[in-house]
């Protein structure tokens, strides 16, 4: 894996092991050699992520809507900051750029970007590694709640693993390295479906 989207947020919560641990996802990544595709801003744990991989002299490429650049919230310190006209376009360019994605916490946006990884993956749209990192809990109900969908019949048995959880990033990104595509939908005969 020579890049990795990540997903985080952009607000900083009250509690510092956030951004703590934001910062050091940057900076393990750049000491592995891994860029960084993030979302280009400046704020938050995306600023924390960036930070600590350029300050560790990592690649750092940064994804910016328009809208969001106007807005004087866009990471200038990027290693290359790329501004495109939306969301789709930014997940697309995140696709394109990196050889899997790392989800750490964050909210609504981060739940965007992170399900759509997944069901490309389930698609076929790409054959990349999804991987959750499960810092503080943050994601057990998330995962639970995949495990459900799972159990109920909504997430075919080929699709189960498609999102590779651990709550250290040493090991999350040892499984993301090991990944092996599965079968995707695009791929399997009516009577797999």
């Amino acid at each position: 894996m020579k890049r990795l989207a990540v997903y985080c947020g952009s607000a900083t919560p009250a509690d510092p092991r956030f951004m703590e641990l934001a910062g050091e996802v940057g900076r393990s990544l750049a000491q592995r050699g891994i860029g960084v595709v993030y979302g280009g801003g400046r704020l938050g744990l995306m600023g924390a992520v960036a930070t600590g991989a350029l300050e560790a002299g990592g690649e750092v490429i940064g994804v910016i809507p328009d809208a969001l650049a106007n807005a004087e919230v866009a990471n200038h310190d990027c290693t290359q900051l790329i501004t495109v006209s939306g969301m789709h376009e930014r997940k697309l360019a995140f696709t394109n750029l990196s050889d899997g994605f790392l989800t750490i916490p964050g909210g609504v946006g981060t739940m965007d970007e992170l399900w759509e990884a997944v069901s490309w993956a389930q698609l076929g749209y790409h054959a990349k590694p999804v991987g959750v990192l499960n810092a503080f809990g943050f994601y057990d109900h998330l995962l639970a709640f995949n495990r459900h969908m799972a159990e109920v019949g909504f997430i075919r048995p080929a699709h189960q693993g498609i999102m590779i959880a651990e709550t250290e990033l040493d090991l999350l990104l040892t499984r993301m390295a090991a990944h092996e595509p599965h079968t995707p939908i695009f791929a399997m005969k009516t009577s797999d479906l």
